[in-house]
């Protein structure tokens, strides 16, 4: 039986200190939809995960961030955690990696504190969101309408709050991943 999501390569976007949970199980729904996702990073060989702030595992780099090409790619999900995202934001690299998604409306979604990517990134304004509480305030000093729900769509952007969002966060992303382009997504980027 086909998935919803043949065909279609996702780049994950993390370093060390991504929240585990918040790659992996995503990660894991989407594969079981049929895509294949690619972990992307600027660390080479592995990075590490944390759960909160204490380490997790080890969690293998498949393409090292000055060697992905967006143009291989369908769709960008940006997993949270306390140093994952700070680390990515200072990074412009990962912001031109992040605005390629943009500027052809390719679907992205951001939970928890991975928002704060698309804050530095540029992103942000105008957008409806969400994020983890402390980063929604980051967002409306950005110029995002911000909704407190566990997942908040948005011309094809995905955002979520905190780890126990993720069953809703993973649906919407297959949804929204599924249907590819947004539109709307471009003009958001300019």
């Amino acid at each position: 039986m086909a998935g919803k999501l043949d065909g279609i390569t996702v780049a994950m976007l993390a370093t060390d200190g991504v929240e585990q949970v918040e790659l992996t199980d995503p990660k894991e729904a989407l594969e079981r939809a049929g895509a294949t996702v690619k972990v992307v990073s600027p660390a080479s060989g592995a990075l590490q995960g944390f759960n909160h702030m204490e380490k997790g595992d080890r969690i293998p780099v498949d393409v090292e961030l000055k060697k992905a090409n967006p143009d291989d790619f369908d769709a960008l999900v940006i997993p949270g955690g306390l140093y994952n995202p700070d680390h990515l934001r200072g990074d412009r690299e990962v912001h031109a990696f992040v605005r390629s998604f943009f500027e052809v409306g390719k679907p992205v979604g951001a939970i928890c504190h991975g928002p704060q990517v698309l804050i530095s990134a540029d992103l942000v304004k105008g957008r409806t969101m969400t994020a983890w509480s402390a980063v929604q305030v980051d967002l409306r000093n950005a110029g995002a309408h911000v909704r407190d729900e566990e997942v908040v769509v948005d011309r094809g952007l995905v955002t979520s709050r905190k780890p126990d969002d993720i069953p809703a966060f993973c649906a919407k992303l297959i949804e929204e991943f599924a249907e590819g382009r947004h539109r709307g997504q471009a003009r958001a980027a300019e």
